[in-house]
C-alpha cells in the first residue's frame, strides 16, 4: 500500500464561518494504481489534493504515504517530502520560459543536490519516456501545448516519485492533444507508476481503472471509473 488516508479532516476559517472541506475521508490506494479523484467545484477534491500531495496537513485525521505519517510534519519536512515522494502534473504546466525542455526537467534534481552530468543524463531519459528526444534543446514558447505537458510530466518523472499527481493535466489543452496525454498516462500505469488523477470531468474518470467521488467533503462513490463517472453524470441530470 502506498497511500493510507483515515479519517482525514481539513477544516478553514473564513472570516467567521467555519468551512468543513473535508468531513472524515478514508481510503487506501496500493502501488501501481491509477485512480481519478473526481468532483464538481467545491466538492472538496482540490483540497483532498493539496493534503495528498503535502502541501497542506489535515485539521484532524491520518495520513500514511510510503509508510511515513505525514499527518504533522514541519513545512521543512514536507517539501522534504514532496521532492522526493511526489511528482506533480499541474493543469498550467508551469515551465520556466527561458529554459530548454531538458533545463525544465532537470529542475527538481538541482534541488537533490545532483551533480549535472547525471541530471542531464536522467532529464534526457525522461524525456525520451515521453517521446520528446528531439525535442529537449526546445523553449516552451517552441513546443505546443502538448508537448509542454509533457515536458511537465517528464519533470515529474525525472525524480522517481512514488506518486504522479495529475491536477486537471488536460485542461488547457484541446480535445485531441488532450486524448494524447490520457494515453501517455495510460502506458505511464502499464510500466507501473501509481498515478492519482484530480479532475471534475466525468469523461477523464471513466478512463481510469477507479475513480473516487467527492461531494460536500464526504466519498460519495468509490468504484470503478467507468461506474463512478456514469453516477457522476447521473446526478448532473
Amino acid at each position: 500500500m502506498l497511500i493510507s488516508l483515515t479519517d482525514l479532516k481539513r477544516y478553514y476559517r473564513v472570516g467567521t464561518e467555519e468551512v468543513h472541506a473535508l468531513q472524515g475521508v478514508s481510503f487506501s490506494v496500493n502501488r501501481g494504481e491509477w485512480v481519478a479523484i473526481v468532483g464538481q467545484s467545491g466538492s472538496g477534491k482540490s483540497t483532498l489534493m493539496n493534503v495528498i500531495g503535502c502541501l497542506d496537513t489535515p485539521t484532524s485525521g491520518q495520513y500514511i504515504l510510503n509508510g511515513k505519517d505525514v499527518s504533522r510534519l514541519s513545512d521543512d519536512e514536507l517539501a522534504n517530502i514532496r521532492n522526493i515522494e511526489i511528482g506533480f502534473i499541474f493543469q498550467t504546466f508551469q515551465l520556466l520560459p527561458r529554459e530548454t525542455a531538458l533545463a525544465n526537467v532537470e529542475l527538481p534534481l538541482v534541488y537533490r543536490g545532483l551533480k549535472a552530468s547525471d541530471r542531464r543524463q536522467r532529464a534526457r531519459l525522461a524525456l525520451e519516456k515521453v517521446q520528446l528526444a528531439q525535442r529537449m534543446k526546445h523553449r516552451p514558447n517552441e513546443l505546443s501545448g502538448g508537448q509542454r505537458q509533457r515536458v511537465a510530466i517528464a519533470r515529474a518523472l525525472v525524480t522517481e516519485p512514488s506518486l504522479l499527481l495529475a491536477d486537471e493535466p488536460t485542461g488547457n489543452l484541446d480535445s485531441a492533444t488532450g486524448e494524447e496525454i490520457m494515453k501517455l498516462f495510460e502506458q505511464l500505469h502499464q510500466a507501473g507508476h501509481t498515478i492519482c488523477l484530480v479532475t471534475h470531468e466525468p469523461r477523464l474518470a471513466a478512463r481510469c481503472p477507479r475513480a473516487i467521488r467527492l461531494k460536500d467533503g464526504l466519498i460519495i462513490a468509490d468504484g470503478k471509473g467507468s461506474d463512478v463517472a456514469m453516477q457522476q453524470l447521473a446526478g448532473a441530470a
